[in-house]
């Protein structure tokens, strides 16, 4: 008896210390900036550490995580539910843009298990430019609870301003914290002004992340277990040329 109440309590312990670095990680959009017009467009999801370098593979996904959602929003506003496949150590997914302005890549999950008291969402997004930015350029057309956006990602230079926007509920929220990732791992807060616009000058060309989170204080059962937080993160990346 002493020993199963032993092994239960170890268990117990190693779920609370390991919580934290699971729900660290970030999961996220890859694709290009750019798009055509009657050609494929590759959308590949990572989960892991950005500024480590450290890609978790595709069957050591914690939980429930591969269940994820993916909806692409076209330029006039159709919806449409992607299929992914497993690759090494992502997730893959294609569609075809047939308008012309920008598409929106939208993924959303909220995970099975509760991890110590958190309940834990996971939201990420990336725009698509095609031919024009006319049509589709807006924050609005990603529905998910958190989000992050730039009018200009396609556009993306080396020491050149990057100015974005922090989203809860659809509102740009005023002095938010986001955290940008550089290519080689170095990392910086920004604090969001009035109107809830961040900004940095990249001075890496590369692929940059940008990390929003927010949490709630909240009580509920989620599949039959308690929790009194939601953790919530949005992630968008930024490829600088």
């Amino acid at each position: 008896m002493k020993s199963k109440t032993l092994k239960t309590i170890t268990f117990l312990f190693l779920m609370l210390i390991a919580a934290p670095s699971l729900f660290a990680h970030a999961l996220w959009i890859e694709t290009k900036a750019t798009g055509t017009k009657g050609k494929a467009q590759e959308i590949s999801i990572y989960f892991g550490e950005f500024s480590e370098n450290d890609i978790t593979k595709a069957d050591k996904w914690f939980s429930d995580l591969k269940n994820f959602s993916l909806v692409v929003v076209s330029p006039s506003k159709k919806e449409t539910t992607l299929t992914s496949k497993a690759l090494d150590n992502k997730y893959q997914a294609f569609f075809t843009p047939d308008e012309d302005g920008v598409y929106t890549i939208v993924m959303h999950h909220t995970v099975g298990d509760v991890y110590g008291t958190m309940k834990l969402d996971y939201n990420s997004s990336a725009t698509v430019v095609v031919g024009n930015k006319s049509a589709g350029n807006i924050a609005a057309a990603n529905k998910n609870t958190i989000s992050v956006f730039t009018e200009n990602a396609d556009a993306a230079k080396k020491n050149t301003v990057i100015t974005g926007t922090a989203l809860y509920e659809g509102a740009a929220i005023k002095h938010s914290k986001v955290k940008v990732i550089a290519p080689n791992g170095w990392e910086k807060e920004l604090y969001a002004n009035e109107k809830g616009e961040f900004s940095f000058t990249p001075i890496w060309s590369g692929n940059y992340m940008v990390e929003y989170t927010h949490t709630d204080k909240a009580e509920g059962d989620h599949n039959g277990k308690k929790y009194n937080e939601i953790w919530k993160m949005a992630t968008y990346q930024i490829a600088v040329k």
